[in-house]
């Protein structure tokens, strides 16, 4: 009789589980970091402990974890709504940039707007053109069964791509020394920031929204149907739920969230567009939404940890490690997240097989 090997479907994950696994994922990141620092000579307590210093030992380093941790509370809340429904919207990245490019048209096309006129109308532009862009792959799904997976990413680099087009051509500066700038904003077009940090109003559109993302997913007829959409597309469909009205609304929402990442960016940080606007926020939003089990207030908190992680970086790289370093942390916490999260759904169970 023979010893075999099974997994188990696990009917109610515990809530400690739920917990411990994405904590281990992160402590197994930092250790196979460590590995690697050691590998290359470097003290792995050092470095860790600069990085932290950098990070949050500071006024400063504080206030740009902040900064960093904004587009990444915005972008993980945007994908956190289609991954409710098991929509897999890997376009934030994209979704930031066109949200982006429609709110610096604004500015750049009536720049002698006030600004009670100017920012209401670039954070509109620029949630319409976050929320179409994640609305296109949703209508391919919906009508031909596209894999979103697919379009989403794909999306991603027309987007990044359309904006490198218009700073090099259209839109590029021609008081800006032949740099691939766009020309600045008026000062009507810029987040009013907290004292004399960079920190913008953009935390407080996250810490709202997240409150009301609570409200509808745990309170509100649409979040429920959300969840029975994506734990049961079938059951949905005998409830009589819009299956396609759902995947067109909740695309929307998700690319619309992603776009105003983008509007807060160039709007309170860059006050320009510009090429490489983003360090990868909607790649990294992925891994923020996992690690807070999609949980609004979770992901708000995970974000600053992440935000700490690339501050971080830049601080090592007085100490000669490069800041690439917080990249790979990064990576390592997403792999470890998925093995981990297959080891909350399911159980080992060890099984005694008939020899044939």
């Amino acid at each position: 009789m023979a010893i075999g090997v099974k997994f188990e479907k696990r009917l109610n994950p515990s809530a400690a589980m739920n917990v411990t696994v994405p904590l281990l994922s992160v402590l197994a990141a930092l250790a196979v970091g460590a590995l690697f620092l050691l590998l290359t000579g470097r003290d792995p307590v050092e470095v860790y402990e600069a990085m932290f210093k950098g990070a949050l030992g500071s006024s400063y380093g504080l206030a740009e974890t902040v900064v960093k941790g904004i587009p990444l509370m915005l972008c993980a809340l945007g994908i956190s709504v289609a991954f409710r429904m098991q929509l897999w919207n890997i376009g934030a990245e994209g979704q930031f940039y066109m949200g982006a490019f429609a709110a610096s048209w604004l500015p750049l096309t009536f720049p002698d707007l006030p600004a009670a006129v100017m920012l209401p109308g670039m954070l509109l532009l620029g949630c319409a053109a976050g929320g179409l862009w994640g609305l296109i792959p949703a209508l391919l799904r919906a009508r031909w069964k596209v894999n979103e997976i697919i379009t989403t990413l794909m999306f991603n680099y027309v987007a990044i791509l359309w904006v490198d087009y218009l700073v090099y051509g259209p839109w590029k500066d021609p008081k800006g020394f032949n740099f691939p700038l766009s020309a600045k904003f008026p000062a009507a077009a810029a987040l009013p920031t907290f004292g004399t940090s960079r920190v913008h109003v953009g935390l407080i559109l996250a810490v709202l929204l997240a409150g009301v993302f609570w409200v509808v997913f745990t309170k509100s007829r649409w979040g429920y149907e959300i969840k029975v959409i994506g734990s049961s597309e079938q059951a949905a469909r005998y409830a009589g739920m819009d299956i396609k009205g759902n995947i067109y609304r909740v695309m929307l929402l998700s690319g619309a969230v992603c776009g105003l990442a983008g509007m807060t960016e160039v709007s309170g940080i860059v006050g320009r567009l510009q090429p490489g606007l983003s360090p990868g926020y909607g790649y990294t939003a992925i891994i923020v939404a996992w690690l807070s089990k999609l949980h609004p207030a979770a992901i708000l908190v995970v974000a600053i940890l992440f935000g700490a992680l690339q501050v971080g970086g830049f601080f090592v790289q007085t100490m000669g490690v490069p800041a690439s370093v917080s990249a790979m942390l990064q990576g390592a916490v997403l792999f470890f997240v998925v093995g981990g999260e297959f080891l909350t759904q399911y159980r080992i169970v060890l099984a005694r097989k008939e020899a044939a």
